[in-house]
């Protein structure tokens, strides 16, 4: 197969990123972007901590995952039902107070140090996040002009990748490096499963202010789809293949994404022996900011080239990247790493924007399914978890190299829609 060549796209150079009424909306909901990535990005951290105050395997470990994920699955279809009914102002608001609530459970589950009761309290945060997607992202595409719908949403998910950046920092420095100073004893297990109630109890505090934020902001309104029923609007949805399309490249992209961050620690320490879950993490810092420097360097490329054109040259750049991770075990094993967290970057906003181009009225619907489809975060991490205690985990990383391959399709042609429908903005 040919390498894809990015294509100018000179429609979208003179085209203004947002409109000056706009601009405002739009900061504050950049800002829940860089929230949730709190939300997720934490789970990285959380799960070589749970690892060991739990003694998990790698599949045990994963379950973090698969709660977290599985609660956005589960919520999206009802996120998008209830968002219909409250609007998208008071849906992020909903959205962020189950956020809070799922992030206070943490305290209960550490007095009484049960695994399954730290897997409740995330499942239930990424119900309220399954809302702030749902809500969020195609809010982002409605605030100006059509043609830089792309542009517009990478910027905004590129302040979830600054999220995703400092979150490993503080969750080593709250989590990882105060485990290492426990004292051994017959109390350790329990004392290790307690040092998460203090960053909990930020991020609840954290929640609870953007939703007083939000709550008392005056969002321009956006109607993109008529009271004509449910059940009308999932059959039209599913008219669009285009959509369909994007919900399995999603899919794909979110299992290889959430698989390779939740195992950079392990593979480290697999690929190093010796070294510590703290030396380790700072791969998954440089993994996480090389992952910032493309969200941000892409929404600026995005000016110039063709969304759909960059997402297939970034997922060639990722099929190479997990190549030199399948094939080496030293730096260059290591460098491939990094550079996975570089060619994730644009993929989720722009395989978004693309998926819900032309929808019209079907638009918030298409958007759910899109959400559902972060379920891959919880299915590939497991299989990778699996395939790692049946062989080791640089096998795993298999898994994403399939998952690169169907995003490089859907970047080619996946993405080109045969229907379209009226947008309607009020």
């Amino acid at each position: 197969m040919e390498s894809p060549r990015p294509i100018v796209a000179p429609h979208s150079v003179h085209v203004p990123l947002t409109e000056r009424r706009f601009i405002w909306p739009l900061i504050l909901v950049t800002c829940l972007f860089f929230l949730w990535a709190v939300g997720v990005n934490i789970n990285d951290i959380l799960i070589p901590h749970l690892r060991g105050a739990f003694h998990l395997t790698d599949f045990e470990s994963s379950f973090v995952q698969v709660a977290f994920f599985g609660g956005y699955f589960l919520a999206a279809w009802p996120a998008g039902w209830i968002v219909g009914r409250l609007g998208y102002q008071r849906g992020i608001v909903f959205g962020l107070i189950i956020c809070a609530i799922g992030a206070f459970l943490f305290i209960p589950a550490a007095y009484i140090h049960v695994y399954a009761a730290f897997l409740l309290g995330l499942f239930i945060m990424a119900c309220g996040q399954s809302f702030l997607e749902v809500c969020a992202n195609p809010y982002v595409t409605f605030l100006g002009p059509t043609e830089t719908s792309e542009r517009r949403l990478n910027l905004a998910q590129s302040f979830n990748a600054l999220g995703a950046v400092l979150t490993p920092i503080f969750g080593s420095a709250l989590i990882l490096e105060r485990t290492h100073k426990l004292a051994a004893g017959a109390n350790a297990a329990a004392a290790e499963a307690a040092i998460v109630r203090l960053p909990y109890l930020i991020i609840v505090a954290i929640f609870l202010g953007m939703a007083v934020l939000i709550g008392l902001s005056h969002l321009p309104k956006i109607s993109e789809e008529p009271a004509d029923g449910d059940l009308s609007a999932a059959q039209h949805v599913l008219h669009f293949p285009h959509l369909l399309k994007g919900v399995a490249a999603q899919f794909f992209y979110v299992g290889a994404q959430v698989g390779v961050a939740s195992f950079v620690i392990r593979f480290v320490e697999f690929t190093r022996p010796g070294t510590s879950d703290v030396q380790a993490a700072n791969y998954l810092k440089l993994h996480l900011l090389a992952f910032m420097i493309g969200r941000f360097g892409g929404s600026a490329l995005m000016k110039r080239f063709a969304p759909a054109s960059m997402l297939a040259t970034f997922a060639v750049g990722s099929l190479a990247s997990v190549a030199l991770v399948l094939l080496n075990r030293g730096p260059a094993a290591l460098a491939g790493i990094v550079l996975l967290g570089f060619f994730h970057s644009i993929m989720f906003p722009t395989i978004f924007a693309l998926s819900i181009r032309h929808l019209g009225p079907a638009t918030r619907k298409g958007s759910s399914l899109l959400v559902m489809s972060i379920i891959g975060g919880a299915i590939c991490p497991a299989i990778m978890g699996r395939v790692s205690d049946a062989t080791n985990i640089q096998v795993a990383f298999l898994i994403p190299l399939v998952c690169y391959c169907f995003v490089l399709y859907f970047g080619l042609r996946g993405y080109r829609p045969t229907h379209l429908a009226t947008e309607i903005v009020g």
